[in-house]
């Protein structure tokens, strides 16, 4: 699995931020929320997320941890999602 470049993801968390920051000092400026928007898509997809707000988190746990354990929890979170069918039940053995 590629992980990204820490530095990259401090970076990006960063810009993220800042933009936040300015967004909620003016959010009537349409400039400001259309950066900070873009900086929030750009971290999703750094971090493989759908939500900003979930990509920001994302990247200050990554921070946090070294690279094997990020890999590890994303391989539990991914197990844990296989093993549930849509309606939240485990699938029959032999059903898929």
């Amino acid at each position: 699995m590629l992980l990204p470049a820490k530095s990259e993801v401090a970076r990006q968390l960063r810009h993220y931020r800042a933009w936040e920051r300015s967004m909620l000092a003016s959010p009537t400026d349409v400039t400001v929320r259309t950066t900070f928007e873009d900086s929030g898509y750009t971290l999703c997809v750094l971090m493989g997320k759908r939500c900003a707000r979930e990509a920001a988190d994302a990247a200050e746990r990554y921070l946090r941890t070294n690279p094997l354990t990020h890999a590890q929890e994303r391989t539990e979170r991914t197990e844990r999602t296989e093993r549930l069918s849509p309606a939240g039940h485990g699938t029959p053995s032999g059903a898929a």
